[in-house]
């Protein structure tokens, strides 16, 4: 695909992050998008994103759970970039209709202590690389109408990545069993998922080991600080106004985000100080 015609799609998704609006799948209005065109796209409205004064804090990856894989015809993850604007405090009211169509997914999140860079990271070097972990529960959202979605499309839309709230339990690496610790995601008080931390594609320090891969290929190196949500332990789940969404991590603890009202949540945004 041309420079213009990835610049045009990246403009579609950056006027519905501006003006709240859905655009119809890219695959629809730019036929021959592939996915070495999706990341072009996404980078183009990052490099934006920080014209404008935002800060890349990390990553995400996306499409590691074998159904999700099969649902796109995929066989391999995808991955986002993590703004500062993304990150909300725990607890703290989040207004919902920041986001198209929110929904949130609960996850462990890695806080890198030394650099990793790809390709040829190994588990063990990613394991090292790893500061501590935190409970964490992301808000995916899509700009892409009633998130009719292929591949292309949530790669160009940086991964449908929405927000991050991250729980106050820093634990090092060595006291989470990343493989078979088992986590639980509530909405409103009542069960609606249930999962191991191994569904993300074995463990989430696979995941790992794959974004510095596949981003040391590109030139980029992760780096100390950063944070990475590695994939998602259950299915997501939809958020309206006035949802409580907590998740907790067996040996890890609990994270909850909370979803005001519109006028609840100007109202304490009027009065923060």
């Amino acid at each position: 695909m041309d420079t213009e015609t990835r610049s045009e799609a990246a403009r579609a998704l950056l006027s519905a992050h501006r003006t709240g609006e859905p655009i119809d799948p890219l695959t629809e209005c730019f036929p021959g998008l592939d996915v070495d065109d999706a990341y072009a796209i996404q980078t183009a409205q990052v490099e934006q994103w920080v014209r404008d004064g935002a800060v890349v804090k990390g990553h995400k990856v996306g499409l590691t759970a074998p159904a999700m894989q099969r649902q796109l015809g995929v066989d391999q993850p995808d991955f986002g970039h993590l703004m500062d604007t993304m990150f909300h405090l725990e607890s703290r009211p989040i207004d919902p209709s920041a986001f198209l169509a929110p929904r949130v997914e609960p996850e462990i999140a890695f806080v890198l202590g030394k650099p990793l860079s790809g390709p040829g990271v190994t588990v063990a070097e990613a394991a090292a690389a790893v500061d501590f972990v935190l409970p964490a529960l992301e808000i995916i959202d899509s700009r892409v109408r009633d998130w009719r979605i292929t591949l292309v499309d949530t790669v160009a839309d940086n991964a449908s990545s929405g927000g991050v709230v991250l729980g106050s339990t820093a634990l090092p690496l060595s006291r989470v069993d990343v493989r078979r610790a088992g986590a639980v995601l509530y909405r409103n008080g009542e069960i609606v998922g249930t999962g191991a931390l191994g569904v993300v594609l074995g463990s989430p320090l696979n995941a790992l080991v794959w974004l510095a891969n596949t981003l040391g290929a590109r030139g980029v190196t992760l780096q100390p600080s950063q944070l990475v949500l590695p994939g998602s332990v259950t299915a997501a789940v939809p958020v309206t106004a006035g949802d409580v969404v907590t998740a907790t991590f067996a040996g890890l603890g609990s994270v909850t985000a909370r979803f005001a009202k519109l006028a609840t949540a100007v109202s304490e945004k009027g009065t923060t100080t």
